[in-house]
């Protein structure tokens, strides 16, 4: 593996706007808008770039990454559907606090850096996730979605200049 994406998957692939239920959080499964995975898979055709998962929603899928949930089987589906598929994930820091209060952030930047510390074959990388990772060293390869609107072409074209 050469090239990386990790992937947030609320506010990146789904936006709070696309929500006309407020009831429902984006973070329930059901709000992936198939352009944003259509711009995603644009991103990974252009940089032969692998998809990390290092949303919460890794908390889906079993450790070989076969989906535990209806939501996370669309996840995989509507990537499918644009010959897409998750690599891996970043490895779980979490605490049943951060769980609870869904405040992943706060170690997101910790997660990604030990996964590329375990695959050192890894040279270029980027990020897609819409929130403050709280690390300086990630902000350089950060691409920042406004979770009103999810992933655009702009975020595209900075995350390949990332990666190229």
């Amino acid at each position: 593996m050469d090239k990386v994406i990790f992937l947030d998957i609320d506010g990146v692939l789904n936006s709070n706007s696309q929500n006309q239920d407020p009831g429902t959080e984006i973070s329930d499964g059901t709000l992936i808008h198939r352009e944003k995975v259509r711009l995603l898979a644009q991103l990974v055709r252009r940089t032969k770039a692998e998809l990390i998962l290092h949303s919460g929603w890794r908390f889906w899928f079993d450790s070989e990454g076969t989906p535990l949930r209806p939501e996370s089987q669309y996840l995989v589906d509507l990537l499918a559907e644009e010959g897409l598929h998750l690599s891996g994930m970043t490895p779980d820091l979490t605490t049943e606090e951060i769980r609870n209060t869904k405040k992943f952030s706060l170690v997101k930047a910790d997660e990604i850096l030990l996964w590329l510390k375990l695959h050192s074959s890894v040279n270029r990388w980027a990020v897609l996730d819409d929130l403050d990772l709280h690390r300086e060293e990630l902000a350089k390869h950060q691409v920042k979605p406004d979770s009103a609107t999810g992933l655009t072409s702009k975020d595209i074209a900075e995350a390949e200049e990332i990666l190229e």
